[in-house]
């Protein structure tokens, strides 16, 4: 069977810089995922004690070898609240981003078979998760990416997400601008966020969808999230992918997948 975009599909995602499928993975799978994140969490929290901590503005984050744990804030702080790459931890979560059901769209995106790792995370976003700035991937990535037009995003909706549970959201067709101004306002980060001039909020899109489902996003979209005010969490797993044989970001070790593994 193949997964691959419809001449429609690949239309729109490269009119909107973004592509939605419901219903991928079942529930029982995204339960099985869930639990093994559980399990990876518990550990590499004990296992980072060791690795180097430091602050960026309010947010806690330690250096594990080539994990970065970003720690929710107090009281949650015993938890994280991301985890990035996490290919590497537990045999399922490889397995995740390797399906056939994600490889075969993303072959069609960046226009080859062969595809490699270039970074994968996991938000947490538990209940009272706070919401994430408009920004752009680019400009995180612009000094490391071999090809840049080349790394298309893959969100896998891991619990169902309502519009109180911390909206994925996006400018829709803000890809086809580039790289944007950033923010100027003095903060440590201000270069990782998009100047608020130049993002049109009638474009803006929020995504409230079921576990299991696949959301497509260009690197260059504007895109954030909003805040968990629900009583529940809001996990998600988003993997970035690039044309096979090119190192990955945090490690640079290349890591073929598919057919190309």
């Amino acid at each position: 069977m193949t997964w691959a975009l419809t001449t429609a599909e690949k239309t729109s995602y490269s009119t909107r810089g973004y592509l939605l499928r419901e219903s991928v993975f079942s529930q029982s799978q995204v339960a099985a995922v869930n639990e093994v994140i559980d399990h990876v969490e518990t550990s590499i929290v004990n296992a980072a004690k060791s690795g180097r901590e430091y602050w960026i503005e309010d947010r806690r984050f330690i250096d594990y070898g080539a994990h970065t744990l970003q720690l929710a804030p107090a009281p949650m702080d015993a938890h994280l609240r991301v985890l990035e790459p996490v290919h590497s931890l537990a045999h399922e979560l490889f397995e995740l981003i390797n399906d056939d059901r994600i490889l075969d769209p993303v072959r069609d995106l960046i226009g080859c078979e062969g595809l490699s790792v270039w970074t994968n995370k996991i938000n947490f976003k538990r209940p009272g998760g706070s919401a994430f700035g408009w920004h752009q991937d680019a400009p995180y990535w612009i000094h490391d990416a071999i090809d840049l037009q080349k790394l298309p995003n893959v969100m896998i909706a891991l619990d169902d997400v309502g519009p109180d549970s911390g909206c994925f959201r996006v400018i829709s067709g803000s890809h086809r601008r580039g790289i944007l101004p950033a923010r100027n306002d003095g903060s440590q980060l201000e270069g990782f966020f998009t100047h608020p001039d130049a993002i049109d909020l009638k474009q803006s899109i929020e995504f409230s969808m079921p576990a299991g489902a696949l959301l497509f996003f260009d690197p260059l979209i504007v895109h954030g999230s909003t805040q968990n005010t629900s009583p529940l969490r809001r996990r998600a797993l988003i993997a970035t992918y690039q044309p096979a044989h090119y190192p990955s970001l945090k490690s640079k070790a290349v890591v073929n997948l598919g057919s190309s593994g």
